[in-house]
């Protein structure tokens, strides 16, 4: 843990004191409220301007995305992988911003009202409550508490301090009763559905092959992560990691003031998180994360986000075909061969149609409108 350049300088512990905008790295958490609220990471989400009325005093707000640009209907992965901000708006008012600001509540983050601004990360933070929301994905939603020190012995070797909790009962037995060994319960508290979690994680596993922290891909590791940059900008970020480890980068001044208008978390914060991983790389596993009980894998349209049965996924980070994680029964509906000759009909007869209004033959013989086609015609 970094808090500072020097204590000696300032004993203020900046990973743990500072209060900070977290930006878009607070997003991965309206996208598991999305997901437990009837939404997929296959789900087409309009990357559309949102503009809602705030009251007399404060008028309209409407949101952008970062570039300016919008446009268009994608999938819940690419707009995580990419950012957007609309998305994210939009899946927050889609799911209720009260069910948003519930989840960064039981995920430690904070406790915000519910505006949808909180939804792009308004709210302030710490860097080590996000990073430990960050660590409850990795571990299948279960949120532990924050410990330097995991135990403190006396000169005697007796445990006086423990921040493992947990009770062990019938650890201690004079003797052994011959029953089986006394095991400990899982440690931390489950905050969130574990498929949820894993859900999120796959799709954080976007951002670094194709997304906004691309520039840790040559690492060739399993990471997960998420840039943010705030308003200014006066933040960037990057939180992520592996199924083991889960780090998190700021950048910015104790009183805020804007940084450049080049400086993003990709940019900034992600390069910094890079040189860490670098200087312990011996540390790092190449083990992927391991998707929970519930979870099915199934072969999709990276872009659409249609299932597809033809062609199977690559390791090229622009592969169309990608494995997607889904709940059970939440899968994109299988395309049959009948779903395809029922598309061409239907586009043969629209032709047809055409071809008749164009040449003005829209009469029968006995003055009646030929529906034949309409009505019997097509491929069988």
């Amino acid at each position: 843990m970094q808090g500072g350049f020097d204590f000696r300088l300032s004993d203020f512990n900046r990973a743990t004191q500072a209060d900070r905008q977290p930006g878009s790295t607070i997003k991965p958490f309206v996208y598991a409220t999305g997901l437990d609220n009837g939404l997929t990471p296959a789900s087409e989400v309009p990357d559309e301007t949102f503009c809602y009325y705030q009251g007399a005093d404060l008028g309209e707000k409407c949101f952008r995305n970062f570039s300016g640009e919008s446009g268009g209907v994608h999938t819940m992965r690419w707009g995580l992988e990419q950012s957007r901000n609309l998305m994210t708006v939009h899946i927050a008012m889609e799911s209720g911003m009260p069910q948003v600001i519930d989840t960064f509540d039981r995920v430690g983050i904070g406790r915000y009202q519910p505006y949808p601004a909180f939804a792009l990360g308004s709210g302030d933070t710490t860097v080590q409550k996000i990073v430990n929301a960050y660590a409850a994905l990795a571990n299948h939603g279960r949120l532990h508490r924050p410990s330097v020190i995991d135990y403190v012995q006396d000169r005697r070797g007796k445990v006086i301090f423990r921040a493992d909790r947990r009770k062990c009962e019938n650890c201690n037995m004079a003797e052994w009763d011959g029953s089986p060994m006394p095991r400990l319960g899982p440690m931390g508290e489950q905050v969130m559905d574990p498929r949820t979690a894993f859900q999120v994680v796959h799709m954080l596993e976007g951002v670094v092959t194709r997304g906004t922290a691309t520039r840790l891909r040559d690492l060739e590791l399993p990471l997960f992560g998420k840039t943010g940059t705030t308003s200014g900008p006066t933040n960037a970020w990057f939180v992520g990691g592996s199924p083991e480890i889960v780090a998190g980068v700021y950048v910015g001044h104790d009183q805020p003031r804007d940084l450049g208008n080049w400086v993003q978390g990709g940019n900034t914060a992600a390069p910094i998180f890079k040189q860490f991983v670098q200087a312990t790389k011996s540390r790092w596993s190449t083990d992927p994360a391991v998707a929970p009980n519930g979870v099915r894998m199934v072969r999709v349209d990276r872009r659409s986000g249609k299932r597809v049965f033809d062609t199977w996924p690559s390791d090229e980070p622009l592969a169309d075909v990608i494995w997607e994680a889904f709940k059970p029964d939440t899968e994109p509906p299988r395309r049959t061969r009948q779903d395809e000759i029922a598309a061409r009909r239907e586009e043969i007869i629209a032709l047809l149609r055409r071809s008749r209004l164009e040449s003005g033959l829209s009469q029968g013989r006995f003055g009646q409108e030929e529906q034949f086609v309409e009505e019997q015609g097509g491929i069988y």
